[in-house]
């Protein structure tokens, strides 16, 4: 049954949602998002990001709890509730299979990312073209936007959440995806720096629609009573579990056929006219 009080709750993807690619927020974001909190409502993340990826200034808005990786964890407050991880076995199939291509890759667990060794030089090149970063006087690895990318330490098996791999041959993304079977779950590349035939990788089964699935009875909501909003093709399975997704203005054309109403986009207060719309704020 729906709450008496008409409490919503909300889960907002990161990149393309609260901020745009070159990480910035529009300040209605931040104020819809404690407006609403303050207005009874649950706000979470869900963000294909690791959760040591999350930047500071989007955790500093505040938020009710996250999913992260894709719905490999989930977290309500500071308590995590689900974690989807894959075994060393089925880790190091996923490995061989990107060296076997010859690819660039980066492993996600929970307190961040392991690279590969020129993950960071293709970040670095996307911030310069994109982003209007300078380097100055310093390597690429020196950046703080980039360091995080940079190669320090061999790649573990254990505790990975997800992968993301990076290519620009699109018949480099389909030999990929079949190489890696049905036991996992592939999707087109959700960053553009990685370039346009990239894919993330996760167990199969692990997505943000079923972490989601999984967090609402804890929060004591049911679907209707959920929003969506997002912009990727990691955000389709999760439009498919909430009563109301909601596309960015600039979603991809799978997330838009599975809305069910679009918004402005990022620095257009995108996220301040869907509250609005919903009467969240």
């Amino acid at each position: 049954m729906p709450h008496a009080s008409g409490a919503r709750v909300v889960f907002l993807d990161v990149d393309g949602t609260i901020m745009d690619h070159t990480a910035r927020i529009a300040e209605s974001t931040v104020e819809a998002v404690r407006r609403a909190r303050a207005n009874g409502h649950t706000v979470l993340l869900a963000t294909g990001r690791a959760p040591g990826e999350v930047p500071e200034h989007v955790a500093a808005i505040g938020f009710d709890g996250a999913i992260t990786a894709g719905g490999g964890y989930a977290a309500i407050g500071d308590e995590q509730v689900l974690e989807r991880t894959m075994d060393a076995e089925l880790t190091a199939r996923m490995v061989a299979v990107f060296e076997d291509a010859g690819v660039d890759y980066y492993l996600q667990a929970y307190d961040g990312v392991y690279p590969t060794e020129h993950v960071h030089l293709r970040y670095a090149d996307y911030l310069r073209e994109h982003a209007g970063e300078t380097f100055d006087g310093i390597e690429p690895h020196e950046h703080p936007r980039v360091r995080p990318l940079v190669q320090t330490e061999p790649l573990p098996l254990d505790g990975i959440a997800k992968a993301m791999f990076i290519g620009e041959d699109l018949g480099l993304f389909a030999r990929i995806s079949q190489a890696l079977g049905t036991d996992f779950h592939v999707i087109t590349g959700t960053m553009p720096h990685l370039g346009s035939a990239s894919g993330e990788v996760s167990r199969a089964g692990v997505t943000k629609g079923a972490a989601i699935e999984h967090v609402l009875p804890l929060l004591g909501f049911t679907a209707d009573e959920a929003i969506g909003i997002g912009d990727s093709s990691n955000d389709v399975e999760m439009f498919d579990v909430v009563g109301v997704g909601i596309a960015m203005a600039d979603a991809v054309v799978e997330v838009r056929d599975r809305a069910s109403e679009s918004t402005t986009g990022v620095l257009d207060d995108g996220i301040w006219n869907a509250f609005v719309r919903h009467g969240l704020v």
